[in-house]
């Protein structure tokens, strides 16, 4: 069977570093899944190499049967993107977050299913392969059950993205709809749902600690109980420098990833260490793209995008109840 075509929809630094290499230079890939055009609205268009730009979707599909999109753009945009591409019989694999509140990412799973098509959200940290390590620790045991969970993420700024000067698009709330909570929470978000499952309740602080000319927030706090368990995550773009740092505590011992390193230490006091710098350079980011995108061309191969649904309203609730629970200053139940 033929790679079915597809359209990059934006052009930007997440396109042009991650998704885009994910196609071209993935042969298994390659194989399944082909962009055949992109779409992007600055004059001049972006320069993407042998694949043309244009500055519709109308235009970009015109004389070419197109099957999918690749959304790639600031997160205001995702509803209208998806529904459009929905509405034109395509499927979509749509970069996070695919929806913010609960009633949208129904509305969204509405039209999936209505119009027949696979919706995928691009939730490429689960293919980390430091975090792929760790989950399997975690699900074999190698620390007893857990009860702790933390998350550490520090960066300097927002992701610049494409943009050279001025705020990046991520900075600014008309474009994102939120800050670091929305962007990197996201991924923290759906990890978690991985290992943890919906937490009975959340609560959240956000602030803007670093940057005064962001209009969303720097800085965001959280706390997931889970009743006989808990998870705490701090994401910050007002730090010193870029930064990760994971822990799950259990009854039989800790696995703690530090920047590229991942250890396992247990109740005996042994410790196992695997070194996955060189894994998590960001020149590495087309291979875990290429994993993701390979489990989208499943899911249309399979007819069947319904975990795709349930995780992107699943992410949609926790985001929409941790900025309610920082807004009322409360603590938010989750049924």
């Amino acid at each position: 069977m033929a790679a079915r075509a597809g359209v990059l929809v934006g052009a930007g630094g997440v396109a042009r570093l991650a998704h885009l290499p994910a196609y071209l230079h993935d042969d298994h890939l390659a194989a399944r899944l082909r962009i055949v055009a992109a779409v992007d609205s600055r004059i001049p268009p972006p320069d993407l190499g042998d694949v043309p730009v244009f500055p519709s979707l109308d235009a970009a599909g015109t004389g070419r049967t197109i099957e999918f999109v690749d959304i790639c753009t600031p997160t205001a945009t995702h509803r209208r993107l998806v529904l459009d591409s929905l509405a034109r019989g395509l499927h979509v694999f749509c970069e996070k977050p695919v929806a913010v509140t609960a009633a949208e990412a129904r509305d969204l799973a509405g039209a999936a299913r209505a119009a027949g098509r696979v919706l995928f959200p691009c939730h490429q940290y689960r293919q980390n392969p430091a975090w792929m390590a760790m989950r399997r620790w975690l699900d074999t045991g190698a620390i007893g059950r857990w009860h702790l969970a933390e998350f550490h993420v520090y960066r300097p700024e927002a992701d610049r993205g494409a943009a050279l000067d001025g705020l990046p698009w991520r900075a600014r709330k008309a474009d994102s709809l939120g800050g670091v909570l929305l962007d990197h929470g996201t991924h923290l978000l759906y990890l978690l749902l991985d290992v943890g499952g919906m937490p009975v309740s959340i609560q959240a602080h956000l602030s803007r600690l670093g940057h005064s000319s962001y209009d969303v927030e720097d800085t965001a706090h959280l706390l997931l109980d889970y009743g006989d368990r808990a998870a705490t995550l701090t994401l910050t773009w007002a730090g010193q420098q870029r930064e990760n740092r994971i822990r799950f505590i259990g009854d039989q011992g800790m696995v703690e990833w530090v920047g590229g390193v991942l250890r396992l230490t247990r109740r005996d006091g042994t410790v196992d260490a695997v070194d996955f710098s060189a894994q998590l350079d960001k020149r590495e980011y087309a291979g875990w793209m290429s994993r993701l995108l390979g489990q989208f061309a499943d899911a249309i191969d399979q007819a069947d995008g319904e975990a795709g649904l349930v995780e992107i309203e699943q992410v949609a609730t926790l985001l929409e109840a941790a900025y309610h629970s920082a807004a009322e200053g409360c603590r938010v139940r989750l049924g």
